[in-house]
């Protein structure tokens, strides 16, 4: 598949946004995959504010990039916590050059291999509700032609966590972006879950996890309800095949 043609399909799912049992979580998760593919980018994650303003990880390219986002959260630096702050788009084009301006987050991402970060604002109805961030292995910026693309991805993740079924419930903005926090810390806890009973990494956990979704064409965070109440069995999930998890 060529990249336009990968640009086309992932704006094309944005129509299942308004199907009834649309899955938010795993979107964002595809669209964080998305993003790696198409944004010269080596990991990319999204992080969204909660009702009290305090911003949380909602989705990562992986476990290495969720890392970074929390350690964003928790200290309160970095350029994705600046861009949710300042409502405009945030660039480290070399993070071993910022060590002063976040005196955490730099030197931590540098030694996980990243060089530079792009940080893109998502904004809902002119209110800025989380940020879309990119870590590169190379430094400099994302080519100019791509930053509107960038956006654009930002501008999906917002459109879709709108779009969801809390949306057609009549809820308010904020109430509607906490409902998809929450689905996200019970699919974290899966994830643990399921990593423990089956001794694999949490990364594959997560795929067989997205895998078995996929295959019973439930929601993601359903499957992680009956996981930690013990209605799926986590064998039942041991057995996917790498072709089935990807």
């Amino acid at each position: 598949m060529t990249r336009e043609q990968r640009i086309v399909e992932t704006f094309v799912e944005l129509a299942n946004t308004m199907v009834d049992d649309f899955d938010v979580v795993e979107f964002l998760h595809r669209l964080t995959e998305r993003c790696v593919e198409l944004l010269d980018c080596a990991e990319a994650g999204l992080l969204l504010a909660d009702a009290g303003g305090v911003l949380r990880v909602m989705a990562s390219s992986s476990e290495r990039s969720d890392a970074l986002e929390l350690l964003q959260s928790q200290n309160g630096e970095g350029p994705c916590w600046e861009c949710y702050h300042r409502g405009r788009a945030v660039f480290s084009e070399d993070l071993t050059a910022d060590g002063d301006r976040w005196p955490t987050f730099a030197p931590v991402a540098s030694e996980m291999g990243f060089c530079s970060v792009h940080a893109v604002p998502m904004r809902v109805r002119g209110e800025t509700v989380g940020t879309l961030n990119l870590f590169r292995a190379a430094p400099g910026r994302i080519a100019e032609q791509d930053m509107p693309l960038a956006q654009g991805m930002a501008d999906i993740a917002a459109i879709a966590l709108l779009q969801e079924r809390s949306v057609r419930e009549s809820r308010g903005v904020v109430e509607q972006l906490q409902g998809a926090l929450s689905s996200r810390v019970i699919i974290e806890q899966a994830k643990g879950v399921l990593a423990e009973r089956t001794h694999i990494g949490v990364d594959a956990a997560f795929s067989r996890l997205r895998a078995h979704a996929r295959e019973h064409h439930r929601r993601l965070s359903d499957i992680a309800h009956e996981l930690i109440d013990g209605r799926l069995d986590a064998a039942a999930l041991a057995d996917l095949t790498t072709d089935r998890m990807g």
